[in-house]
């Protein structure tokens, strides 16, 4: 295999844009190894006090993150985000106005490999459980949204270029949070979100998918083999292709407040917005270079 290196003129710009997306996949991957290294080396290096004054602040700071988070807008607006941006490009697009007076559930698609699209468009760090969504939700002046990626975990393993396959048909715990909520539900496609990384070939029923599985159902998130390009060169690596992301945010579903809702209840909103995410791709696949033949495959 011929290696294609980078070229040495490339603007500075552009290098900026490469290393805020390696900060990126550090943060995704590794920084959480890194955290806990750190730690148990400060308890073997003799500062097990500062280990120790860690250990209170995190218990009593437990819950923090499934009520809304420590919002930073010092860190939001890091220079460094737009550059992320802008090294795909990764781009927002709102089909209709949002009225502030409600909250809103957006339902985000596809997962893809490391979730870009949501990262630049959504991301304002708050935990990912049920209970952050719902306190985010039960706001009661209104304005509010959660983004939640439909299709997890599991969805990742099917992501590739030209993929189309959502994890949905029995992902209905969504719906009922918006129903309890009183959150108006919004489907959200994200171009392009399936072709930044190549994937190693896993198909349903293959030895590498089986594994792949059963340690997603024992550690709560999948470990798909993805490689796309390096730093100084593009043939592989860890770092997405620079291709660009089109978040399209569709017309928002009107989801009227049940603190009980029944089977029912659930199974029409879903079929509803079932509907109303295969409508959005539809509208908007030619006009970002999916063929008319090419349409969502439900899972």
């Amino acid at each position: 295999m011929k290696i294609e290196f980078a070229p040495i003129n490339i603007p500075f710009k552009r290098r900026i844009q490469t290393f805020a997306v390696l900060q990126w996949i550090f943060t995704f991957l590794f920084l959480g190894q890194c955290c806990l290294a750190v730690f148990v080396l400060l308890i073997f290096a003799g500062y097990w006090y500062i280990a120790a004054v860690y250990i209170v602040w995190l218990y009593l700071d437990w819950e923090t993150p499934n009520q809304g988070g420590r919002r930073s807008q010092w860190v939001r607006n890091w220079t460094i985000w737009n550059y992320f941006r802008d090294y795909f490009p990764i781009h927002l697009t709102k089909t209709t106005p949002l009225d502030p007076k409600y909250n809103y559930l957006f339902g985000f698609h596809p997962h893809g490999v490391l979730v870009a699209g949501a990262f630049a468009n959504f991301c304002s760090l708050v935990s990912s459980v049920k209970s952050s969504a719902s306190h985010i939700l039960n706001r009661k002046e209104g304005g509010n949204v959660a983004v939640i990626v439909i299709g997890g975990a599991e969805e990742s393993l099917d992501a590739r270029p030209g993929a189309l396959i959502l994890r949905i048909m029995n992902r209905k715990g969504f719906i009922k949070l918006a129903i309890k909520c009183g959150a108006h539900l919004v489907p959200v496609f994200s171009f392009g979100e399936n072709e930044l990384f190549n994937q190693v070939n896993n198909p349903k029923g293959s030895t590498l998918r089986t594994i792949q599985e059963r340690l997603q159902k024992f550690m709560g998130f999948a470990l798909p083999l993805f490689h796309a390009r390096g730093v100084f060169q593009y043939n592989f690596g860890l770092l997405p292709y620079r291709k660009p992301i089109y978040t399209v945010v569709g017309k928002p579903i009107v989801v009227q407040q049940n603190h009980t809702p029944s089977n029912q209840e659930i199974e029409v909103l879903h079929s509803k917005y079932i509907e109303a995410i295969n409508q959005l791709f539809e509208e908007h696949k030619a006009q970002y270079g999916i063929p008319e033949t090419d349409h969502l495959i439900f899972s």
